[in-house]
């Protein structure tokens, strides 16, 4: 499920903590703006922060509190259990592991790749057969810095690297 926020490909809106208002952030390039970027769909997008201003999209979009996730995790030598579908015994470095997760990461928000397609080839997660969706889950349910950056996300935003004990991971918010 996505949202359709008038937003050009790889914008995402955010709320500043400071001044308490929405800016508008470019995942891929990180060039943030108060005022929507060219190519935006003002209508759309004004109609978008109207309904969640008016709590019709909140941060939270399933009644019993979940969110919805998918994520592609590259495992290295020191993950709490370095194998997974593909390999038996991983032995790629912690280093190597993020450099090959942010390019992961650059292709999916240049538009090169899917993100659906790049998990399903290379996640390390035997969620990878789904095109790396976990389903529904809340808190408390995950690793917290998986959770947190979860809960962060809006629907259809794509999060930076997450390191948790399991490796590093790129989620996208999917409900």
């Amino acid at each position: 499920m996505s949202v359709n926020t008038g937003l050009p490909p790889n914008w995402t809106i955010k709320v500043s903590k400071t001044h308490n208002k929405e800016y508008y952030l470019n995942q891929s390039t990180k060039e943030s703006s108060w005022d929507p970027p060219y190519g935006t769909d003002k209508e759309t997008l004004n109609s978008y922060i109207q309904k969640f201003k008016n709590n019709d999209y909140k941060p939270v979009t399933n009644k019993d509190g979940k969110v919805r996730v998918s994520h592609i995790l590259i495992k290295n030598k020191n993950s709490r259990n370095p194998k997974s579908w593909k390999n038996q015994q991983i032995d790629l470095s912690r280093e190597d592991a993020i450099n090959l997760a942010k390019s992961y990461l650059n292709k999916i928000l240049s538009g090169e790749l899917k993100f659906s397609d790049l998990a399903q080839d290379e996640s390390d997660c035997s969620s990878h057969s789904r095109g790396g969706d976990l389903g529904f889950f809340g808190k408390k349910e995950m690793q917290p810095p998986f959770e947190i950056a979860a809960y962060d996300l809006h629907v259809g935003e794509i999060s930076n690297l997450v390191e948790t004990d399991s490796g590093i991971h790129i989620l996208q918010r999917t409900g």
